[in-house]
């Protein structure tokens, strides 16, 4: 293409190629296109104007407003707005499409997550824990005493729960088996005061229906003496009695 003698492979911008048999020639776009394909149509609006079906426009038709982004008369709300700020910003979105940053999405881009809810896209959060504490005593049913093997326990904390696309936390709680020198209990030992409480009170009752049995055996042994001696100085003046008719007759 030839722009005042030189030969170029396009036109520049501001400038449309023309071609013919005899001559191609670059010629010079209307004042306000920054860029056309021919003298009536632009492509591309100089600043302060704004694209409509190949024209340049300072005030867009009715139904339309300025985009700045775009440099073009455009709807109000884009298609997949259901409400919006202007029409580069969106403050709704319609069914299927999520909120993000003004712009409305059917799929979240890369680290974002759709939050049904609120049908915006929200940042894809990961679980985050803390580090192991130190392992608990060894203990077995909640002894610590009077066994061999047991079980000691060692947590820790979660400091950022996931959002539902992020990855899950791992296990909080670890257990493993656990050897000790083995140890009689003293009393109570091993029990918590609830228990060991509930423990006293239960052989406290069982002595002392111990102690109401033996003074009942007592009482019945007692009881029994008293009778058999009864009987037994009955007998004897039966035959005192006997002894002393027999010696009169």
């Amino acid at each position: 293409m030839r722009q005042i003698g030189v030969c170029l492979a396009s036109c520049p911008n501001g400038f449309y190629g023309t071609r013919s048999p005899d001559r191609n020639d670059c010629i010079k776009c209307g004042s306000e296109c920054d860029s056309c394909f021919n003298r009536n149509f632009c492509l591309r609006c100089r600043s302060g104007s704004y694209l409509h079906k190949g024209k340049c426009m300072e005030s867009c038709p009715d139904g339309l407003v300025p985009s700045d982004i775009k440099k073009e008369c455009v709807p109000a709300c884009p298609a997949e707005c259901d409400s919006c700020q202007n029409s580069d910003t969106c403050t709704c979105c319609v069914t299927g499409h999520y909120l993000l940053h003004g712009q409305c999405h059917h799929t979240c881009p890369e680290d974002f997550e759709p939050n049904d809810q609120a049908t915006e896209c929200i940042p894809t959060v990961h679980c985050e824990v803390g580090e192991w504490s130190e392992w608990g005593p060894c203990s077995r049913s909640g002894k610590t005493c009077g066994f061999k093997w047991g079980e000691e326990t060692r947590t820790r904390k979660v400091l950022q729960n996931p959002t539902p696309k992020g990855t899950p936390c791992p296990l909080v709680s670890e257990k493993r088996e656990c050897f000790v020198k083995r140890r009689r209990c003293k009393p109570g030992k091993g029990q918590r005061r609830g228990e060991k409480k509930k423990h006293f009170n239960v052989q406290d009752k069982e002595n002392a229906e111990v102690r109401r049995e033996r003074k009942r055996e007592r009482e019945r042994e007692s009881s029994d003496r008293e009778d058999s001696e009864n009987r037994n100085k009955t007998e004897h003046r039966r035959r005192r009695d006997q002894s002393r008719d027999a010696g009169t007759v």
